[in-house]
């Protein structure tokens, strides 16, 4: 049944929902607490039989309850157990209370737990609804574990992890290994709660996939099934005029090598036809480097609206290496009609101009994408920004809508939104994509998916995933000339 929600992302609050719809549907509560916490057991004993105690942390909700379970359920296949609890046991309430009613192990409180070698932590203090700063007695019991380098095991997500942003709330456990259920939730894939969870599983614990589905907003991981459907654009067997012609905008002879790798890159991500076009003095440069890439000398707005002329011409990259300034804002404006990446300096050059940028997105009829990483988006979205309470999730969504462009917000967990709400957030990308050049790739196979006829968040996101696939392939050594040799074709 998680076959048919494996993309799925479900927001704390949304997950509330779903808990709720299944007990008015007439789902005992308490037995999913019960496949939570046996779920939780097997994985702790699966993955550490060599432990000489489970040590089971249990906080004040719902999260303890699943510890409870899963503590009783350690016990019963032979284990060590020793059970911690944040908070006074008998004020639990509902299925958390029943919990540990049942559990047979006596209840030590938190405070009293000196880590010992030979210990494995089944951390169940706080889920992926944490909302506020962790008490001092758990801050206190985190640093003790992390000192004392004790494996953690999290139950649904490590205590600490904000589950709608992935913040860490003043600290948090760094766990080996997380158990969450039926859905991946934003802090398990955002940053820095990602690199908090270790290996990810997530576990069926019998909610029906449609309750769940019917709850679930926009919110997908990035992989084909958020973007296949449109894939058939990309036919490699098709006819190269079938397939796109992509322009890229180069600067001066000086600065040409960023629009030559959006280029490069393009044309290795299937466009039918690429066209580098620059200044005259930038040609020899670009030409001596260049074979399949065609050259175009443009100059200035009247050279570009001529190319324009050309509607075959039905794509374009515009800002790697091309400055920042008067000249980029007038090109870009003209370019909205089109389908159009937009990147570096072309959305520098709107930092402080930004408003006709918008309003001509959003009266253009063209498909815009922008792709800022975090300096850039804090340029042109600085009232976004200033909100701390918004996830990196839903700071692209209110760029998005505020831009009416869809948003390509950088990073190791680059997450694509529409204007529409739409969101996807990337997961596989290593940490090798941090190079030099990188970005420029990633504008070029954007701006390929666009030529060849892809709705724009479907050719962002498609574009993501190919260049986090990339540079795996490339491997660790890799640079940008080498990540584009490594452009997978489409699943």
């Amino acid at each position: 049944m998680l076959d048919a929600l494996q993309d799925v992302l479900v927001t704390p609050a949304e997950m509330t929902a779903i808990d709720k719809a299944a007990a008015d549907s007439g789902i005992d509560s308490f037995t999913l607490m019960r496949s939570a916490g046996m779920a939780v057991s097997a994985a702790a004993l699966r993955l550490f039989p060599e432990a000489l105690r489970f040590v089971v942390l249990c906080g004040p909700g719902n999260n303890g309850g699943d510890g409870y379970v899963a503590a009783s359920a350690l016990a019963d296949g032979g284990a060590d157990v020793a059970v911690f609890a944040l908070g006074k046991p008998e004020a639990l309430k509902g299925d958390a209370a029943r919990a540990q009613r049942a559990c047979p192990l006596s209840v030590q409180p938190l405070i009293a737990y000196e880590p010992q070698p030979g210990d494995v932590v089944v951390d169940a203090l706080f889920g992926a609804g944490l909302a506020r700063d962790l008490p001092e007695e758990a801050y206190k019991t985190i640093e003790r574990v992390s000192e004392g380098r004790i494996p953690v095991i999290a139950v649904d997500l490590p205590s600490g992890v904000d589950g709608r942003t992935g913040e860490v709330r003043g600290t948090s456990f760094t766990a080996a290994h997380t158990v969450t259920f039926m859905a991946r939730k934003p802090g398990h894939l955002l940053m820095p709660g990602r690199v908090r969870c270790g290996a990810l599983e997530v576990f069926d614990i019998g909610i029906p996939a449609r309750l769940v589905s019917e709850r679930a907003g926009d919110l997908r991981l990035n992989t084909p099934a958020a973007w296949g459907s449109h894939a058939s654009a990309l036919d490699p067997a098709t006819h190269k005029y079938r397939r796109g012609h992509l322009g890229v905008l180069s600067g001066g002879s000086l600065s040409t090598g960023a629009a030559r790798l959006s280029a490069a890159a393009g044309l290795a991500a299937g466009a039918g036809l690429v066209t580098l076009a620059s200044p005259a003095e930038a040609l020899a440069v670009n030409a001596s480097h260049l074979t399949a890439v065609m050259l175009r000398e443009i100059r200035d707005t009247e050279d570009l609206a001529a190319w324009l002329n050309d509607k075959r011409v039905n794509a374009f990259v515009l800002g790697p290496g091309f400055g920042v300034g008067k000249k980029t804002r007038d090109f870009a404006l003209m370019l909205c009609d089109r389908a159009l990446v937009l990147d570096a300096d072309g959305m520098t050059s709107f930092e402080k101009a930004r408003a006709e940028l918008f309003e001509r997105a959003a009266n253009s009829g063209g498909r815009l994408v922008m792709t800022p990483h975090e300096g850039e988006f804090a340029r042109l979205f600085p009232e976004i920004v200033a909100d701390a309470a918004l996830s990196k999730i839903e700071k692209a969504q209110a760029a998005a809508r505020l831009s009416h462009a869809v948003i390509v917000y950088k990073g190791p967990d680059t997450v694509v939104a529409a204007p529409s709400g739409r969101a996807i957030v990337n997961a596989n990308a290593p940490p090798s994509l941090a190079t030099a050049g990188s970005g420029d790739v990633l504008a070029g196979i954007v701006g390929a998916h666009l030529a060849q006829g892809m709705p724009a968040f479907e050719a962002a996101a498609a574009a993501v995933w190919r260049h986090g696939e990339a540079g795996t392939r490339a491997g660790r050594g890799m640079t940008a000339e080498t990540l584009i040799e490594n452009i997978p074709p489409l699943p």
